[in-house]
């Protein structure tokens, strides 16, 4: 027993492998501390959850580096082999490869962060981590009606940003244009019914709209964008069946099922405080003419006298 760790001791290259070995686990340790004091200590969730992350892949990074300076000498030697296998391995791991450009993709170009709602590879949903090969979300939609998360946690390879289009719905302009169309019938006293609608949308969603103009402005100063209306806004039209409003207003995109709905009620509560004078429509059929059905009987006929 004494001989052979006489022999790995006097054998350079076991040396070397323990040297690189023991560095590998002091870095890694260091890290791993650095770590859990970031967790203890940021108190921000999104802030603590991107130095966790960096300071994870730092520590791989950093483990394999110490390896690969451990046996720099030998490594030169296998740049000619690896050239030659270079090919065949983009070829087999090309989509790796991919999702991994597409990773340093989504680091630098702000295609979206941790915590952005977005529609990536046909999928909506709510980012919760962003890897080196994949994109975790949590989704949103399908079966269920509104922006509401379906438990279901989707994930998508990175490569997606190259082949489909990024829907961001919280990057650089957190907020959604939205409307609703109210049907009332003809009759109502269409001048209360404009004033009553533009009073309610200003009362639901006119919070929004300082915060909507500020963050418009920024980006007008970064995109050549023209001037839109933020503040609420009515529209009216008219159709076979009913006079249509159109009310469009703009609204936090986590917030746009509880807007309507708190839109709608006030909408409801407003109708039902007017005497008659506004009253909703609904889709009846009203049969104007019956058409005349004339029925007449015919008996067997009487047969002959002989």
């Amino acid at each position: 027993m004494t001989g052979l760790v006489d022999q790995l001791v006097a054998d350079p290259t076991a040396r070397k492998l323990a040297g690189a070995a023991l560095a590998a686990l002091v870095t890694f340790a260091a890290f791993w501390l650095l770590r859990r004091v970031a967790r203890r200590g940021i108190e921000d969730a999104r802030t603590r959850y991107q130095v966790t992350r960096v300071l994870r892949f730092v520590g791989y990074l950093s483990v394999v580096v110490v390896f690969a300076l451990a046996y720099s000498d030998k490594l030169r030697s296998l740049g000619l082999t690896l050239g030659v296998a270079g090919a065949g391995i983009a070829f087999a791991l090309q989509e790796v490869i991919v999702s991994v450009a597409g990773w340093l993709a989504v680091s630098s170009g702000g295609f979206y962060k941790t915590g952005d709602r977005v529609q990536l590879g046909g999928i909506r949903g709510d980012v919760i981590d962003i890897g080196v090969l994949r994109t975790t979300l949590m989704e949103i939609g399908e079966w269920v009606k509104g922006d509401i998360y379906t438990g279901r946690v989707v994930r998508v390879a990175n490569s997606f940003v190259f082949k489909q289009p990024v829907f961001n719905y919280s990057g650089e302009f957190p907020f959604l244009w939205d409307e609703v169309t109210i049907p009332v019938k003809y009759g109502s006293d269409v001048k209360l019914a404009r004033r009553m609608l533009e009073r309610v949308a200003q009362e639901v969603a006119g919070d929004v709209v300082p915060a909507a103009k500020e963050r418009w402005a920024e980006l007008s100063r970064r995109y050549l964008l023209e001037q839109v209306q933020i503040e609420p806004l009515v529209t009216l039209s008219a159709n076979d069946n009913w006079i249509e409003f159109t009310v469009r207003y703009v609204v936090d995109y986590k917030l746009r099922r509880l807007t309507k709905d708190r839109l709608f009620s006030r909408v409801l509560e407003e109708v039902d405080a007017s005497p008659g004078r506004v009253a909703l429509a609904s889709a009846t059929f009203h049969l104007v003419e019956a058409p005349r059905i004339d029925v007449r009987l015919v008996g067997p006929e009487s047969p002959s006298p002989s």
